[in-house]
């Protein structure tokens, strides 16, 4: 009985990635978030992680069928096809998540040609000590790619706050751990015993981590894409306004001469008085030709004064919300917080609540109540 529900969970957590890559191959739309549009490439790479998933079941299970020889070459051959699937396909969608700019996947390709090295001498030296070099070479590798993907994702979370108002569904730091967690306990895989009863537990949280990534996947809007494609559209037809920076601009300046007053009239005269700010969504790229200036130039604006264009817009919306909770207190109109973060430029309220704290040091409740009083 033992064996037999084994059996049953082994072929649910081969069959689950293999559904979900033809559902990331053959379906256009998104099942999960109608309005999203995730990145090709990640959907693409995701698809490949879950076959090679998928596949990983199938040659293991033959392995265990027809030999389940520990010191034969077939283990070997099972062990680094499995290792080198997997971490080539798992660095392609973490990667493939951090939008910011187009990192290549050949690296931790070529990084991986000293393990396929390992396990070909020990096919030809079975006494050899080459294995366990080239399980704590993986691991090692495994260990060095995650500490690369905590800097990468620190550099992610920073463009995102120099580029969009909203990061709700945009930050991937909780992808990245599901995954590389997922990576792992394939790993571990590897070693555990089939008769060992963590193998049941590794299943089962397989399927837990398949179903998280491949909701990340479809739940994370394309953003480097379409950012590109604006700046090259703005770039290639610069709006003409007569009081703008670009217009303003005299041949041969650069970054480092930037009127400073002039965008900070020009926002408050294109941004703040027609509070464009509200605008969901509203990205650096949008508030640039609202202005009538470029990215780059806005960019160093707000890095001039020491905060990040996502800081900006959230000051001017919380200003926005308690300017708006004044008024309806003094008029004694009916309202909830909720309605009020939503006229504020929120899409979410959990979004505004960690925003309003972030500003004012203090929960929304807790500021009402001391508002009250």
């Amino acid at each position: 009985m033992g064996m037999m529900s084994f059996y049953i969970l082994y072929g649910i957590t081969g069959a689950v990635p293999f559904l979900a890559a033809l559902y990331l191959l053959l379906r256009r739309g998104n099942a999960f978030a109608p309005e999203v549009t995730p990145p090709v490439r990640l959907r693409h790479w995701a698809a490949a992680f879950f076959v090679v998933a998928a596949l990983g079941h199938v040659w293991w299970y033959l392995f265990y069928v027809y030999s389940h020889d520990f010191r034969s070459p077939w283990y070997v051959v099972v062990c680094v096809l499995d290792c080198v699937a997997l971490l080539t396909t798992i660095a392609g969608t973490l990667l493939a998540m951090l939008q910011d700019r187009r990192r290549p996947v050949w690296p931790a390709i070529v990084a991986l040609i000293p393990f396929v090295a390992l396990g070909a001498s020990q096919i030809f030296s079975p006494d050899g000590p080459f294995m366990n070099i080239a399980i704590v070479y993986i691991l090692t590798l495994y260990v060095l790619f995650s500490v690369y993907m905590v800097f990468a994702v620190k550099r992610y979370g920073q463009w995102l706050n120099d580029n969009y108002a909203d990061l709700e569904n945009k930050k991937v730091w909780l992808s990245q751990v599901v995954s590389l967690v997922c990576l792992l306990l394939f790993i571990f895989y590897a070693l555990v015993d089939a008769d060992n009863f963590l193998i049941y537990i590794l299943h089962a949280v397989e399927l837990v981590l398949f179903a998280l990534l491949l909701w990340r996947v479809e739940t994370l809007p394309l953003l480097a894409e379409t950012c590109t494609k604006e700046e090259t559209t703005a770039a290639s037809e610069p709006e003409a306004a007569p009081d703008t920076l670009l217009a303003n601009r005299k041949e041969g300046d650069t970054l480092g001469n930037i009127d400073l007053a002039q965008i900070e009239r020009l926002l408050a005269e294109h941004c703040v008085d027609t509070q464009l700010y509200l605008q969901h969504d509203l990205t650096l790229q949008q508030l640039a030709q609202a202005v009538g200036t470029n990215r780059s130039y806005l960019s160093q604006y707000f890095s001039r004064q020491s905060i990040t264009y996502n800081s900006y817009i959230n000051n001017l919306r919380i200003n926005y919300f308690i300017s708006r909770y004044q008024e309806v207190i003094e008029s004694q109109q009916s309202f909830t917080v909720q309605q009020l973060a939503s006229e504020s430029g929120y899409r979410s309220y959990s979004t505004f609540s960690l925003a309003f704290k972030q500003r004012m040091g203090q929960t929304v409740s807790a500021w009402m109540n001391k508002s009250s009083e």
